[in-house]
């Protein structure tokens, strides 16, 4: 079993594997996961307080609001009474044992959380500094994120960007006009804002520091196993062979091509098959749109012969 010295933070825009991303680093054990704590509908049990927006952004001049929950999860303290007072269905009941669980059982083996969240994407830079976190930031192709939200019809809230003065302050202030006037239903128009936000975010973040550890969605998906290998080695983690099963089982020809909104959580899928997904789930225009949108950040991480 690994024995790991620092909590883990998976990361990057949501829909972009972070959940297999996640589930295959904990199989090696030393971690114990604990999934979307910033998430706006989390658990109180797993982080005992209210999270106001989606993507919420984290730094020391409001540390305060967030240090002391997260601080309780990085010792893998559950939240019972919190989470107790939540309590509305024999579901909740039962996620409610197997959190206290997990949690209690990774503090006994002396576990570092493993942080998996997209909604931590642009407080990066605090969760590294601030609390000694390591960080996987994963990379989705702006066209494969739009189609997963335009298949799922899920536009993005981007008034909750909107809604963080600090973080309009500090990074997205060129993109107001843009997300001030983005209709409330057009799902690709917003996916294209949050993108070119959260990763033109990121980019500049990655320019500044040499200790965060980026992978892209299509290079683990295509070529799971030495992706994994190599993800594990980077981070000083042991790859066992317990390892490459979960990884070849998660994602074999045998899995489903594509997940169902019901099965949207799972994390076996056709890693392969899934690549090409947004070719059918997107018009032409559609395509040509998220393209021109996103073209000023895209290029930074993808060429031109992957649209």
């Amino acid at each position: 079993m690994n024995k790991i010295n620092k909590p883990l933070l998976v990361t990057g825009i949501h829909r972009s594997a972070t959940s297999w991303i996640g589930r295959m680093l904990a199989v090696g054990g030393g971690l114990t996961y604990a999934n979307e704590p910033l998430s706006v509908s989390h658990r109180q049990g797993v982080l005992g307080m209210d999270v106001k927006h989606w993507y919420a952004y984290i730094i020391e001049e409001n540390e305060s609001q967030y240090l002391p929950a997260v601080q309780d999860l990085v010792k893998l303290r559950y939240q019972f009474y919190k989470e107790l007072r939540t309590i509305q269905s024999r579901k909740d009941v039962l996620r409610m044992g197997r959190d206290l669980f997990n949690f209690t059982l990774g503090r006994l083996r002396g576990n570092q959380v493993l942080f998996k969240d997209p909604f931590a994407s642009f407080s990066t830079p605090w969760f590294a500094d601030r609390l000694g976190f390591q960080v996987v930031i994963s990379i989705r192709h702006p066209a494969g994120f739009a189609g997963s939200l335009k298949r799922m019809n899920w536009p993005f809230q981007i008034e909750d960007l909107l809604a963080q003065p600090l973080l309009m302050r500090d990074h997205l202030e060129p993109y107001r006009a843009e997300m001030e006037s983005a209709p409330a239903d057009d799902v690709v128009g917003r996916a294209c804002l949050l993108w070119n936000a959260l990763y033109g975010t990121l980019y500049k973040t990655l320019q500044q520091r040499n200790d965060l550890i980026v992978v892209r969605h299509e290079d683990l998906s295509r070529d799971p196993v030495n992706g994994f290998r190599g993800l594990y080695k980077k981070l000083g983690y042991t790859f066992t062979p317990k390892v490459e099963h979960a990884i070849l089982n998660t994602s074999s020809s045998d899995n489903p091509t594509e997940l169902t909104r019901q099965t949207r959580h799972s994390v076996k899928v056709d890693s392969r098959a899934n690549l090409d997904n947004w070719k059918k789930r997107l018009s032409a225009e559609d395509i040509k749109r998220i393209h021109k949108m996103t073209d000023e950040v895209s290029h930074l991480f993808y060429n031109e012969d992957e649209w």
